[in-house]
This record gives structure tokens, C-alpha cells and sequence, in this order.
């Protein structure tokens, strides 16, 4: 895979201004919608407004318990940062909904509490861990990440977690482990898709060792400061920076180490379309479209993709052949 370095990629400064020119257009154009307009305009509002304060009544429980987590400065991205409302009302969650502005509605009888996390396989101490006991036993810290959805949508978030390679050099590795295979909870009874006998539940991801390895892989347990709500796929979720989103599993129930190459929810699926490895690549277009460019949610800003989503300095050499 062709290599473009780009010097503290995840650091590039970005415009963030809405121009002139667009913020005149506006104001004319709701001018020239007349009376009749205002009133869908009125209309719209209050629905935003009444969704706004739904929204706010369900994070309210999950802000309440905020995470001691120290900034990691190493971790920036001079790229506004995604309202938390927005980052929490547009989501993939296929066990849900293939709606991506319902997810949130539809996790409320999704308990993520108790919850325990099983790592075994080839490993010299395998273990089954509660998500509070790990939370406690791991440094956390928050960094500022770029996400970027394989379907050309992207958000800047912070992130709260600990490296996977702190969790996986407390199991001990053995010799012969080459990947990392990750497995999501399966309760059809509260995830109502995962009825669909169809697809391949319960969903399935896999990285390297030496993927899960790299200090930019991120076990995360937190958001803007606070737990995981249901949608962002709490209790715990693994980030992928340089990949497309959909290998950064949600809602994770066991890790195993093994020596085969793991199979894949949507490689199954769509051999053709979502690969293994799955980096972040402007030059690779998506079969159905093209991923030179990305747009930030809730706004209209789009920008060039970034090979490696910008973390090509850290790890590009994973792929050197």
C-alpha cells in the first residue's frame, strides 16, 4: 500500500470558520421562505428542541459518572470538536437499527452493568475480568481522536480508555499468538436486528497482534469526560484510529488471542467491499464510492482524507512489505 507521509497528521490545522459569503446566503434565503416557511422553520425547531431535551434526560445518568482521566497532550486535533449531543444522536449500531439517527432511542433497556470481559486463548494468563475491576486496575487517560467512517462521515472525540497493549502484556502473550479476535454481546431480546438470522451475529472484529500492539490502540470506556452511554457501545469499545470505524468493535464480551487470521462481521458479509485490514485510505476507493473526501457530522464542512486518518507517522510501518 502506497505511503504518503504526513508529519503530525492528527495535528493539522483546519479552518473551522464558517465564510461570509455562506452565512449571507443563509439569512437571505430564510428571508425569501416567507411566512409559510417560517412556520415548517418553527415547526422543525420545536422537534429539534423536544429531541434536544430527550436526548439530555438520557445522558443526564451517564454525565453523572465522570472518569478521573488525565489529558494526553501527545493527542490533539486542531479540528473543531464534535458537539456531544451530535457525536450522541448519529451512530452505527447494527444490532439495534441500520438508522444511524435512531440508535439512541432504541439502547434504553441495553444494561451494560454488570458486565464481564473474558481474555483467553493464547495467552500465559488468561482471565475474565469485571468492567469496573478493569476500569480500576488501568491508567486511564483521554485523547483527542479522529473517527472516520468507512462511509465517508468523520467526528473528532475525546476518547477515555487505556492502550489495548496494557491490558494484553497483563495476560502475557505466548510465542505462536499472531491476531486478536473480538467478540460483542448477543441478547436478541434488547438488540432486536441481531434477530435477523441472516447476518453473522454475534458481531466479530479481529486486528494483528501487532495492530493491538501499537500505543495508538485504545480500549475505551468513556466519553467527553464520562462513561460510555449505551449507543457509543459501552461498557467498553475499542478504537482503531487509522481504520474505518467498523473495525472499532462496540459493547465487547471476549478477547482471544489466536494464530489463524480472524473472520470479520462485514468481510463476511461483503468480501468485496470491507477487507481485513481496512485502513484509512483516500487512494482506495470504496466499490460504491469514493473516500477522497470526508464531511464532519453536524455541519457542512468536508475535507481530504488522510491516509491513515492522519496517524500515518505511528503507523505505517505495519504494512511495509
Amino acid at each position: 500500500m502506497a505511503y504518503i507521509k504526513i508529519p503530525k497528521g492528527w495535528e493539522i490545522p483546519e479552518n473551522q470558520v464558517t465564510p461570509e459569503s455562506d452565512y449571507i446566503n443563509r439569512r437571505k434565503f430564510i428571508k425569501d421562505l416567507g411566512l409559510a416557511s417560517a412556520g415548517t422553520l418553527l415547526f422543525s425547531t420545536s422537534n429539534a428542541c423536544a429531541q434536544n431535551s430527550a436526548l439530555e434526560k438520557q445522558l443526564a445518568p451517564f454525565r453523572a459518572q465522570t472518569l478521573a482521566a488525565e489529558k494526553n497532550a501527545n493527542f490533539t486535533v486542531e479540528r473543531q470538536m464534535t458537539d456531544e449531543v451530535i457525536a450522541a444522536t448519529y451512530n452505527n449500531y447494527y444490532e439495534f437499527t441500520q438508522s444511524k439517527s435512531t440508535v439512541w432511542k432504541r439502547v434504553e433497556r441495553f444494561k451494560t452493568r454488570p458486565w464481564e470481559i473474558e481474555i483467553s486463548g493464547l495467552v500465559e494468563k488468561p482471565m475474565t475480568l469485571d468492567v469496573d475491576d478493569l476500569i480500576k486496575m488501568m491508567p486511564l487517560e483521554e485523547r483527542i481522536y479522529r473517527f472516520r467512517c468507512v462511509e465517508t462521515w468523520a467526528m473528532v472525540v475525546p476518547w477515555i480508555g487505556f492502550p489495548m497493549k496494557a491490558l494484553l502484556e497483563r495476560v502475557q502473550p505466548k510465542a505462536d499468538a499472531k491476531y486478536v479476535s473480538m467478540l460483542t454481546f448477543f441478547d436478541p431480546d434488547v438488540a432486536p436486528h441481531q434477530h435477523d438470522a441472516r447476518l453473522p451475529w454475534p458481531y466479530l472484529e479481529g486486528l494483528t497482534l501487532a495492530e493491538a500492539m501499537n500505543d495508538l490502540t485504545l480500549l475505551v470506556v468513556g466519553i467527553y469526560g464520562h462513561i460510555l452511554p449505551p449507543q457509543h457501545g459501552a461498557p467498553i469499545r475499542l478504537i482503531v484510529p487509522w481504520k474505518y470505524g467498523f473495525k472499532s468493535i462496540k459493547s465487547i464480551v471476549s478477547i482471544e488471542l489466536t494464530d489463524k487470521k480472524p473472520r470479520n462481521f462485514w468481510n463476511i458479509i461483503l468480501p468485496r467491499e470491507y477487507d481485513f485490514e481496512a485502513n484509512v485510505n483516500p487512494n482506495v476507493p470504496h466499490p460504491r464510492w469514493s473516500q477522497a473526501t470526508e464531511w464532519m457530522i453536524g455541519s457542512r464542512e468536508r475535507h481530504p482524507t488522510l491516509i491513515y486518518n492522519g496517524y500515518g507517522d505511528a503507523v505505517a510501518h505495519l504494512y511495509e512489505r
